[in-house]
């Protein structure tokens, strides 16, 4: 390509001078200008051959061991852990580095570092001219890019160092972004002691992230990494204030800051002083710590301002219930709509050495007691066994041999679903488990991600219902949270992902069996509402349920309203049992208190009900729709298309004799002579329940005692023992066994049979004992009509 004079030479001045110089140029240029640019060219192409070369043989290393820092989600600093070798090196986000301490530390340091390939050539010929001329070291050339590469290998100053600080500042050029060196500077730049980095002084000393100093404060913690001992931070500040308004002064001599900042810079006391790092949250901050160990900064989605209340709140709570020999409690509140934890307290005092202060009771295993009764509850309004005003059975019941009991160890009859449910009664609700099964139940637990149920899946029964299980305080509000969330399940998260990982949602239970729940739960008039609170204002209007575990070793108390789902536990780490600890009156307070703290009159809070949620009247008597006898009925929620349609038969006609002594069958029923009463049509259970507590109802009269005919339906249920069950005995002494049974409102007489042999007759609500032999035993019994019913056990000896 011929070579275009015009193109590459520069306008000359025509004049003799000019002259000369062109035809010069005209004469030589062709053979020099191709052998310079080829030799410029080469050398280029070798420089860089290598510089590839060497940085393959000797690679860059900049890893760096950072203090871990546990953030709020504002970026407020919660928790802090030294680094590997025990430096307070706290990585500074770009987002952090501000203008003015750009600025600063630029202009201090390398005023062309934007300009620079990581080596300022000018500035190292005249240190090596200084060097030379003076015999000893005058002046520097180190850029910032040329301090990082000695801060990440420190070595001794020589001039063979020097070459291998030159080589590696070219590789931090190749590889990162000048922002990102000036992070990487920033983060490793010397304060003193085991103190390193801008982040890491300010902190310490100011109580500051770097984006909230001011800029005397970035004055200072400039010019202390070049004198670190002379003007450390710790000592000398009158020094350090002199240096630091020197280099004020600089700054607006060159512009850098105006002079207004200038002036309240100079006029800013200098107030040094070494403070311990914040302490919040530090049982979350060791399970994320320990879980992510390499991470430099975690952040989590507490609510810094949330999480200061809530936890003076419990320390405070924490010393009134220490005189009940109660010392250990755990709190965790969580964002309704975000599916975020903003409050966790796992004790109150981590300090608390005497009473496992360290232990994170949010994340312990514990028995639930009646916490999930909700989701039982829930399940079977969905399946249509149940609408909130079905009667079910409070009565000493078995099933399959398990025999519950309720708290306060009595038996209330016949109740409704939200009766069973606000008095947290436990037979009714292991009747509702059975009917919809338990591993329905637990699949749905499942779902809802706990862990230890998922573990034990196999070996839970409907004891699980009762507290017959472990769960932790965390995963009983992630499930309370889908209450407030129409029966959606999100996990609930204390840890921002920087992978931007999406929550997956799964459908609990219906909407329309989440809002019934919500309805039974937010009932003013509990007997669980905490002493005082009754008609008080102070009470919070949010559906809550509490549980205590056997043994009184757990308190629970869970509440939620659209906004939040806040969860206390109370108890002692060491799972002693205290005879003060149950959920209401020592769990619910807690509550209370959190929940008009937090959300105190706040408006958009209530639950409010889904579109297509209708209503329909059901007698009284059974919850179930009125038949031709239900004269009182009651407005209750269903589910179309699934809630129960079955009609009322609480009451029945019976045909009885004129003076009521006997009634009558259809096959032995006179052609005249008789009339017909209405009776209530217990069931068996009841009957036996009533008669067991001597509570009035009306009888129907024996059966006509001339009637020939054997009944087939209505024959004796044998309550104990259960059939099919193994039973182990001392064979030298062998224990008498109960004999129980229910029966129908006109049975007055029952006969007991053992291997086909007639044992004993006796009233129907009577209890009969007797003694096993070894072996299959087979049990009879007969009433006054003669229904039987049979059942076979097996008695072994121990």
């Amino acid at each position: 390509m011929k070579f275009s004079l015009k193109k590459q030479l520069p306008s000359i001045p025509q004049s003799p001078l000019g002259n000369a110089i062109i035809a010069f140029i005209r004469n030589n240029h062709d053979k020099h200008w191709f052998r310079w640019t080829k030799r410029i060219s080469l050398t280029l192409v070798a420089s860089i051959l290598l510089f590839l070369i060497l940085n393959s043989i000797f690679p860059l290393h900049t890893k760096v061991e950072y203090a871990q820092l546990i953030t709020a989600k504002d970026g407020s600093v919660l928790y802090a852990f030294l680094s590997h070798d025990d430096k307070w090196r706290m990585k500074t986000e770009l987002n952090e580095i501000t203008p003015e301490l750009r600025k600063a530390i630029i202009h201090k340091e390398d005023r062309l570092f934007y300009y620079h390939p990581g080596v300022n050539v000018m500035a190292i010929g005249r240190a090596v001219v200084n060097n030379i001329f003076t015999g000893r070291k005058t002046s520097g050339a180190s850029t910032i890019t040329m301090q990082v590469a000695r801060l990440l290998e420190p070595k001794q100053r020589t001039y063979g160092n020097k070459i291998i600080e030159i080589f590696r500042a070219l590789q931090l050029e190749w590889y990162y972004s000048k922002d990102e060196i000036l992070q990487l500077y920033l983060n490793l730049v010397p304060y003193g002691g085991n103190v390193e980095g801008v982040k890491s002084a300010a902190l310490l000393y100011f109580g500051q992230l770097p984006n909230r100093l001011s800029v005397a404060q970035i004055t200072t913690l400039a010019i202390v990494p070049n004198r670190p001992t002379s003007l450390s931070l710790n000592r000398n500040p009158v020094l350090l204030k002199q240096e630091r308004d020197k280099w004020l002064k600089r700054f607006q001599e060159d512009e850098i800051f105006s002079d207004t900042l200038i002036d309240d810079a100079i006029n800013e006391p200098l107030q040094l002083r070494r403070t311990p790092l914040p302490n919040i949250a530090p049982h979350l901050s060791y399970r994320l710590h320990t879980k992510y160990p390499e991470q430099a900064i975690l952040k989590t989605t507490l609510n810094r301002i949330t999480q200061d209340k809530v936890q003076q709140l419990a320390y405070n709570y924490h010393k009134r219930i220490r005189k009940y020999n109660i010392h250990n409690l755990a709190v965790i509140v969580a964002d309704n709509k975000k599916r975020e934890i903003i409050a966790y307290i796992g004790s109150p005092d981590f300090t608390d050495n005497d009473h496992a202060g360290q232990v994170d009771n949010a994340r312990a295993i514990r028995s639930p007691g009646s916490t999930l009764k909700p989701l039982v509850y829930a399940l079977g309004i969905e399946a249509g066994k149940i609408t909130p005003k079905t009667m079910l059975l409070d009565v000493p019941s078995q099933f399959g041999g398990y025999s519950p009991e309720n708290f306060d160890q009595k038996f209330n009859g016949a109740v409704t679903v939200e009766n069973a449910l606000v008095n947290s009664l436990n037979i009714p609700a292991v009747k509702v488990l059975e009917d919809i099964t338990v591993p329905v139940f637990v699949n749905k637990l499942k779902a809802a991600r706990f862990e230890q149920i998922s573990r034990d899946e196999r070996k839970l029964g409907l004891s699980v219902i009762l507290g017959g299980c472990g769960t932790t305080l965390e995963e009983l509000v992630g499930l309370y949270s889908s209450f407030a969330n129409e029966g959606l399940f999100t996990p609930i998260s204390s840890f921002q992902s920087s992978d931007g990982e999406k929550k997956t949602t799964v459908r609990l239970i219906s909407r329309q069996a989440a809002y019934m729940i919500n309805e039974i739960l937010m009932q003013a008039v509990r007997p669980d509402l905490p002493t005082g609170y009754q008609n008080s204002y102070h009470a919070p209007p949010i559906a809550w349920k509490t549980g205590t575990s056997y043994g009184r070793k757990d308190a629970w108390s869970i509440g939620y309203n659209r906004k939040y789902t806040v969860g206390v536990w109370v108890g002692n780490a060491n799972a002693e049992g205290v005879p003060e600890l149950t959920g209401a009156d020592i769990a619910t307070p807690l509550l209370f208190q959190l929940f008009n703290t937090i959300d105190y009159n706040a408006a958009g809070s209530r639950l409010l009900a889904p579109k297509n949620m209708p209503l329909r009247l059901v007698c009284t008597e059974t919850g179930l729709l009125p038949g031709d006898y239900c004269t009182h009925q009651v407005v209750d929620y269903y589910i179309p298309l699934i809630s129960n349609t079955q009609t009322c038969k609480h009451m029945k006609e019976v045909p009885v004799s004129a003076d009521e002594s006997f009634s009558y069958c259809t096959a032995c029923l006179p052609e005249s002579g008789y009339k017909k009463k209405l009776y209530e049509n217990l069931p068996p259970a009841l009957v036996s329940f009533y008669n067991t507590w001597s509570v009035a109802y009306r009888r129907i009269p024996p059966h006509n005692p001339s009637c020939t005919r054997v009944f087939q339906s209505g024959a004796p249920q044998i309550v104990t023992p259960a059939d099919g069950r193994e039973y182990m005995v001392d064979a030298t002494e062998p224990p008498e066994m109960l004999l129980t049974c229910h029966v129908d409102n006109d049975v007055k007489q029952v006969y007991w049979y053992i291997n086909d042999k007639f044992y004993k007759a006796a009233k129907a609500t009577d209890r009969v004992f007797f003694k096993p032999d070894l072996g299959e035993v087979k049990i009879s019994c007969s009433d006054d009509k003669g229904r039987n019913t049979n059942i076979s056990i097996v008695v072994k000896k121990m």
